[in-house]
């Protein structure tokens, strides 16, 4: 069964370099930090957001509150749930140091804490694969070294150094998440709910798995290089039905009385929902941001409730509010209830 930790914990754990490391168990394994970091962060950053539009608090004035908002869900958020995963708990003070310039440092040492993350995860990664002998995970290497890409030239859109719109590379990150997320799903909810329900083949055709992922980069680069354009609208049309086949063949109804398994099945259900409704954005159907959080909010954080205020198409700030309260609340519960586990020590007295 593949655990937090995943590509690189699980399948190269020899690497006594980067894992686990000794002392307090919190910083044991990767996923104890960035998680406990994320799930902090995700129930602080939305209220602050909504707080800063609404007017009663200052939002960080080094860009516009939209980036600030879109950048830091993404690179902060998003980005600590992948690192955590992947790799070593070493890199949580430098993650923590760029959220907390964001707010208050100028922005050239935002940026420059910002963009060294990334980068750095994607080298060590990569020396953790090859060193194991783990060819098949390499792509999630290169994928995370063009987010480390896009990253940087948000920054340099923002301060004006590209003559791009900074959000366009936000949108060129959340296409990369995506596709750390379609790999890393391939992997865990079939390897995980196998495991807990023996004797199942929830396998999806090697053929599926490989359109799957080839519709969703395709689809997924045109809508980033050539948005309302019908042929991208067809792509990704095609990619939800081949995201909506692949859960198909996992069988979702089976893990019905399994919470801890249909919550997995649930959130990757976000990822054909998100697709369809970029397709019919392509066409004016529906605002782009219905499908962008789709994908960002739906199926990173598999929260659906504050998908529905965003997805409207007009909504007033009461509903924002509820939808930012349901969010906290969410994240809120996950750390009251994980946080022991998290500063804790293994139960069988071993690192990690």
């Amino acid at each position: 069964m593949v655990q937090p930790g995943g590509a690189a914990n699980v399948e190269a754990a020899a690497d006594s370099e980067h894992f686990p490391l000794p002392g307090w168990p919190l910083f044991r394994l990767g996923f104890r930090p960035f998680y406990l970091g994320a799930a902090i962060f995700a129930m602080l950053a939305i209220p602050y957001w909504i707080a800063g539009i609404s007017g009663w608090v200052a939002l960080p004035s080094t860009m516009p509150p939209l980036l600030w908002h879109a950048h830091e869900m993404l690179f902060g958020f998003a980005v600590a749930v992948i690192v955590g995963f992947l790799l070593t708990a070493s890199m949580a003070g430098l993650w923590l140091a760029a959220r907390l310039s964001a707010v208050w440092a100028p922005y050239m040492v935002y940026a420059l804490l910002d963009m060294v993350l990334l980068p750095w995860v994607a080298v060590v990664l990569i020396r953790v694969l090859l060193k194991a002998g783990n060819r098949r995970n390499l792509p999630l290497g290169a994928i995370l070294m063009l987010l480390a890409t896009a990253n940087l030239a948000f920054h340099a859109a923002a301060m004006q150094w590209l003559t791009i719109d900074p959000l366009r590379t936000l949108h060129a990150g959340l296409a990369l998440v995506v596709m750390i997320e379609c790999v890393i799903a391939g992997r865990v909810i079939p390897a995980f709910t196998m495991s807990a329900l023996p004797g199942q083949k929830l396998q999806a055709p090697p053929w599926l798995e490989r359109s799957t992922l080839a519709a969703t980069a395709l689809s997924l680069a045109a809508w980033v290089l050539l948005p309302a354009n019908r042929v991208t609208a067809a792509g990704l049309f095609a990619a939800a039905l081949l995201h909506a086949a692949r859960l198909w063949h996992w069988k979702p109804w089976r893990t019905r009385a399994r919470p801890i398994l249909w919550v997995l099945h649930a959130a990757y259900a976000w990822l054909p929902v998100g697709f369809m409704l970029l397709a019919w954005s392509q066409a004016g159907g529906v605002a782009a941001s219905a499908g962008i959080h789709a994908l960002a909010v739906g199926a990173t954080a598999a929260v659906a409730r504050v998908l529905l205020p965003l997805v409207a198409p007009a909504h007033t700030a009461a509903w924002l509010m509820v939808a930012a309260a349901a969010w906290s609340t969410a994240f809120a519960l996950y750390l009251w209830t994980f946080t022991p586990w998290l500063l804790s020590s293994r139960l069988d007295g071993k690192d990690g």
